[in-house]
Parts: C-alpha cells; sequence; structure tokens
C-alpha cells in the first residue's frame, strides 16, 4: 500500500493533537501531533525516555494527557475510561505480556471477545436463546482466530507454561478478539530471536492486510519498523523530532544522532 493510497480519503482514523503530559514537573511529552491513515502501518520509535510509553498509554486511556485532544475517527476519545476504549475499536498488546497465566489460551482468548458482546448477568443466568448463540458465535471466533495465529496445538493449555514468544501471540489473539479498527502493539519484538522477528513482521503486515487493521507500532527493533511501517514518528524527550516514510527518517540528521547512530541492531 504506498503513501499515496493511504492518504485518500477525507479525514485521519485517529488524530493525535498537541498531546502534552506532565507527571510532577516532568514534562513526558511535550505537544506532539501525527495523524494515522487507515490502513497504515505507523512506527513510533525513539531512545529509552523519548515518551513512546506515555504516548501509547494515552491511546489507550491508561493515561490522561496534561493538555491537547486524540481523536478517533472525529470524535474525542478522551472522555472514556480505559475499560470502555475496546468498544470504539482499539485494541493493544503489551510490553510485559498481561495474560491471565492461570487460564488456558482459549479462555484468555474468549476474554478479548467480551468488548463486543452485551450481555448481562440475568440474561447469563436464564441462559436466554440469544445468549446461546452468542456463546456459539463467540467459541466460532476464538477458534478460528487461534487457527489464524496458529495456535489450536496450544488452545487447551495453560499460558504459563508456554513459551514467551506463544505469549506474545496469545495476546495478540485476545487484542484480534474484539475486532479493533486499530491495533497498538507495545514492543511485540521484545524477547524474540531473529527468526521469530522475521515472523512477526510478515504477521502483522498479514493482519494489516487480510483483517483491515490500522497498526501503530512502538519498537525498539529498527530493522523491524523500517521493513513493515508505511510511516514513521520520532520522539525524543517527549517531542516529536522527525516524522515521514521510513526512509525519510532513517535519513534524517537529528534521528541519526538521537537514535539511529547507536549500533544496537
Amino acid at each position: 500500500m504506498t503513501q499515496a493510497q493511504l492518504a485518500q480519503g477525507t479525514s485521519p482514523l485517529l488524530a493525535v493533537r498537541d498531546v502534552s503530559v506532565v507527571f510532577g514537573g516532568i514534562v513526558a511529552l511535550n505537544g506532539v501531533s501525527f495523524d494515522m491513515q487507515k490502513g497504515q502501518i505507523l512506527g513510533l520509535i525513539g531512545p529509552n525516555g523519548a515518551g513512546k510509553t506515555t504516548l501509547f498509554n494515552c491511546l489507550s486511556r491508561l493515561y490522561q494527557p496534561s493538555s491537547g485532544d486524540i481523536l478517533m475517527e472525529g470524535a474525542s476519545i478522551l472522555t472514556r475510561p480505559p475499560h470502555r476504549i475496546a468498544e470504539i475499536g482499539i485494541g493493544r498488546t503489551f510490553q510485559n505480556v498481561a495474560l491471565f497465566p492461570n487460564l488456558s489460551v482459549m479462555d484468555n482468548v474468549r476474554v478479548g471477545t467480551h468488548a463486543r458482546t452485551s450481555s448481562d448477568i440475568i440474561s447469563d443466568s436464564l441462559r436466554l436463546a440469544w445468549i446461546r448463540r452468542s456463546e456459539t458465535d463467540v467459541n466460532k471466533k476464538v477458534h478460528d482466530i487461534l487457527a489464524y495465529l496458529d495456535l489450536e496445538d496450544v488452545a487447551h493449555t495453560v499460558v504459563s507454561g508456554l513459551p514467551f514468544g506463544t505469549q506474545k501471540r496469545v495476546e495478540l489473539a485476545r487484542a484480534l478478539a474484539a475486532d479493533p479498527k486499530i491495533l497498538l502493539l507495545d514492543e511485540p519484538a521484545g524477547g524474540l530471536n531473529h527468526e521469530e522477528v522475521y515472523v512477526l513482521g510478515d504477521l502483522i503486515r498479514k493482519i494489516r492486510d487480510e483483517r483491515h487493521m490500522t497498526v501503530l507500532l512502538v519498537e525498539h527493533h529498527m530493522g523491524l519498523v523500517m521493513s513493515i511501517a508505511d510511516h514513521v514518528v520520532a520522539l525524543n524527550f517527549g517531542k516529536k523530532l522527525a516524522e515521514g516514510t521510513p526512509a525519510q527518517v532513517q535519513a534524517d540528521p537529528d534521528v541519526i544522532k538521537a537514535y539511529l547512530g547507536s549500533k544496537d541492531q
């Protein structure tokens, strides 16, 4: 998908507008703005302390910006509490997997479907017909996602006993179960070996293309970001340092000085 194709349309799917976050006098974000177009993979990069995680947590409503706004399809998300962010189409994974360790893979993924269901305790207790139909639909969705991410063989395995890379796929499956419009991926390559990172890159592109999702990727692995992102935003010390295509950002002198000049990848 080219940038010209992505630019078509009336307005961005997600708009970050002059967002600042201050913690006890420390400026974590300082007037950051950028747009995400529908169908885009956007990479958010920067050295440790640049503000990436702070911005990510604002998008998922774990943090409240001190000023500025975040718009999803033209409407502010800042009035929504964190537990209601999934219902408007924002899903996320975490840098350190946040699964239910004593539940099976299937049950962890099933949790992700709750944002899109409308049952209540009375209907559940009475086992109404529409509840039974809903459960059937949920089970089919969970099985489809497990098959999609090659997790069928471990569907009934307790997640705490699985390798870290597999746990990351389970968390991704749980995020997909909520049918997000925007998928927020927080350091998905962390803890993965070189081959796993390569497979992950292909998977992220596949999810974007086949499941029609928009992806915001926070990642230190520069090889992954630059190989799959359509657009890159670089932060440093809470400010936007550069923005553009991967090639443009890689060539930016300020980015090279702040981040890409290191040989950590």
